[in-house]
């Protein structure tokens, strides 16, 4: 498990790759043209942006709240499989 300070001081590249492989996507917006994704990896918020061939790569500080992180994606959260387990 890789902790966030380590992630965060990875290149982008790497951040890419250990996101797609190993994080869960959460849920997806837009924002300015830019096609934004939410991730989890291993207990932390991780923001994926991509445009015109760019990838960004955002993370969150750990004080952050969770509620403040989602809130953006609220409407496009998918809550009702959490719901069946």
């Amino acid at each position: 498990m890789l902790e966030y300070t380590l992630f965060q001081h990875l290149p982008l590249s790497n951040q890419v790759e250990l996101v797609t492989r190993q994080g869960t996507a959460l849920a997806q917006r837009n924002h300015k043209g830019w096609n934004i994704t939410l991730y989890e990896l291993n207990n932390y918020f991780v923001e994926r942006w991509e445009k015109s061939g760019l990838e960004i790569m955002g993370t969150f500080k750990k004080s952050a709240s969770h509620l403040a992180i989602l809130e953006p994606y609220i409407d496009h959260l998918e809550v009702q499989p959490f719901l069946d387990v």
